[in-house]
């Protein structure tokens, strides 16, 4: 059997070295000014769960969607990490990384989830790779986090509580590809099963 989240799954952004650089001219912008001091968050609702080996449906107006490739700590008993499993939060383009609409993140279907927890495993030695019909597109590699795992799930922990069963993504590395309806997107990561998932369009 896949495995199923158990409690509620949380993306963070900001959380790669290249992406925050990349970013980091518009932080000082108006309303915010300055870089964010906490994590940034955002929740993938129950109905963006896709598993492994299923089919995800780009809506009808939709042309393209993000490949957001990355590895989630699946929170244990008293805070512990149970483990980690591979995701691939999609998400439709959009301008805005700082607060990010729910209307491009939570839709049906986008969030690939892995087939298998990994149990154990330094996440500062984890790396992934992003293949679209069989084509590495996208690589990241997970010594590059602004706030490394364990670092990540006490900032988290200062100001909200995770629960058991609770999934906490890693972050998604620059450069994330595009991909279109009829693509085949396979997830790769040493010591995990691979992801894979594939596009349709949406009925006119």
């Amino acid at each position: 059997m896949s495995f199923v989240p158990q409690g509620t799954v949380y993306g963070v952004l900001l959380n790669f070295k290249a992406e925050a650089e990349t970013l980091a001219p518009q932080m000082g912008l108006p309303p915010y000014k300055a870089p964010p001091k906490a994590p940034v968050l955002y929740v993938k609702t129950a109905n963006t769960w896709s598993p492994h080996g299923s089919t995800v449906t780009l809506p009808r107006d939709a042309a393209q969607v993000e490949v957001g490739a990355t590895i989630a700590m699946v929170i244990g008993a008293q805070g512990s990490v149970a483990g980690h499993v591979l995701m691939n939060d999609f998400s439709l383009p959009h301008a805005s990384f700082f607060r990010p609409p729910v209307k491009y993140k939570c839709v049906d279907g986008f969030l690939g989830i892995g087939p298998a927890l990994r149990v154990g495993g330094d996440p500062s030695g984890f790396s992934l790779e992003v293949r679209i019909n069989g084509e590495t597109r996208h690589t990241a590699d997970f010594s590059q986090l602004v706030r490394s795992a364990p670092q990540l799930l006490a900032d988290v922990n200062a100001f909200m509580t995770l629960a058991p069963g609770d999934v906490l993504m890693l972050g998604c590395n620059a450069g994330r590809p595009m991909a279109q309806a009829g693509d085949r997107i396979e997830i790769v990561a040493p010591g995990f099963e691979t992801l894979r998932n594939t596009l349709v369009q949406e009925a006119a």
